[in-house]
């Protein structure tokens, strides 16, 4: 077993379906149990949600995932890990050699938050070796989407286990605020419209599944994806990116959230420079050549769907396409085999990093009127209400 900072970069990408991916369990891998996962976790996102700061939240939780990804670069630009974006949060499993760096700079970017955003952000840690004295189990594979994206996919409860206990074990550092926080935000980018569907008819879905019984979640995922497959039509076919609903918003209220997220502070030259350079991309990606070609690698780069040993992912669909997967999830549930969260919007919202324009560059989709947060919220009803953890 490949047990150091490597082992996720020398994971080969599988290319293939999902169902495929699924079936066979020798395509995945255990995670080292010298390795640690790390959550971070906005608290009281939904209030936050509700008094209007839906952009506010996606983008401090895109931000946690930037900080760690500029951080990992600094340390060594050839370590990779996987990570996963939650839309009020980010979890990420690193290795321990590179812990204690990562780890700090999340916790000045938490202060940087609050400084900047009045949010609080969490950070907390689980070794995966204590995940595994849980019993529970936590394998990794890649898959490859698409031409550009590749993505983890986990198996087992070890990551949502870890995710919970850090969630409820969180103390918060009361160690006295520094006023110089140091933090590396480049590469950070919000300056898209809300993005909607491309028919009225159709909707934005974010949708969460958990699955409890690992000796049944690949069963148990195939037969939703399949479903979904079925019903909304392939990845690329439901996609709520889509690039002729992509629009910039060039006001200086945008600009100057980006602004503040990434510099913690006024500066006159980069919100006129960022101002004008977002209105040349209206143009440039309307009548040049490697303007378009990047609006279609953003569509195909935008983080849809995520298997964290839980279903979680954002697609466009009617009414009548949603209740017809409503009935399978409905009776999926009704035998205990899942538990899920659903919550359908009218648009998606996409926050970004940027380390160039050619093929390096991520967009993270969640869907307006709180997206993820909101199907969550109606998932731990249900765990609440089913003791699943009890």
């Amino acid at each position: 077993m490949i047990n150091n900072t490597g082992f996720y970069k020398k994971l080969s990408y599988n290319n293939i379906p999902i169902r495929e991916l699924l079936k066979n369990e020798n395509l995945f891998n255990a995670v080292p149990s010298n390795w640690v996962v790390i959550v971070t976790d906005i608290v009281n996102s939904t209030k936050a949600i509700k008094n209007g700061g839906h952009n506010d939240v996606n983008l401090v939780a895109t931000g946690s995932i930037i900080t760690v990804l500029n951080k990992i670069k600094k340390i060594n630009k050839k370590i990779t890990i996987p990570y996963f974006f939650g839309g009020d949060g980010a979890t990420f499993i690193v290795a321990k050699e590179i812990l204690e760096p990562v780890y700090t700079a999340l916790e000045n970017y938490s202060d940087h938050v609050e400084k900047n955003f009045n949010l609080k952000l969490r950070v907390g840690q689980m070794r995966v070796e204590d995940i595994y004295a849980t019993g529970a189990t936590l394998r990794i594979a890649k898959l490859k989407l698409n031409s550009f994206l590749v993505t983890p996919v986990i198996i087992g409860n070890g990551l949502k286990l870890a995710e919970n206990l850090i969630k409820e074990q969180f103390i918060e550092n009361i160690d006295d605020k520094i006023d110089d926080i140091s933090i590396d935000l480049e590469g950070m980018e919000c300056r898209w419209n809300e993005i909607k569907p491309n028919s009225e008819e159709k909707k934005v879905i974010c949708l969460l599944v958990m699955c409890n019984n690992e000796e049944k979640q690949a069963e148990v995922y195939t037969t939703i994806m399949d479903e979904i497959d079925y019903i909304f039509g392939s990845l690329s076919e439901r996609t709520p990116i889509t690039t002729l609903k992509l629009a910039l918003n060039t006001s200086f209220d945008k600009i100057k959230t980006e602004m503040y997220a990434r510099l913690g502070k006024f500066d006159l030259s980069y919100l006129i420079k960022n101002w004008l350079i977002t209105n040349f991309g209206k143009y440039y990606f309307r009548f040049f050549k490697d303007g378009k070609a990047y609006l279609y690698k953003v569509s195909q780069l935008s983080d849809t769907i995520m298997l964290d040993g839980s279903i979680n992912t954002v697609f466009s669909g009617t009414e009548k396409q949603i209740s017809k997967l409503r009935l399978l999830l409905d009776s999926l549930e009704s035998q205990q085999k899942i538990i899920y969260g659903i919550h359908a919007t009218y648009a998606s919202i996409m926050s970004c990093y940027i380390e160039d324009r050619d093929e390096k560059h991520i967009h993270f989709v969640d869907g307006t009127e709180g997206g993820y947060t909101t199907a969550s919220k109606e998932l731990k009803k249900k765990i609440n209400s089913y003791k699943v953890y009890s």
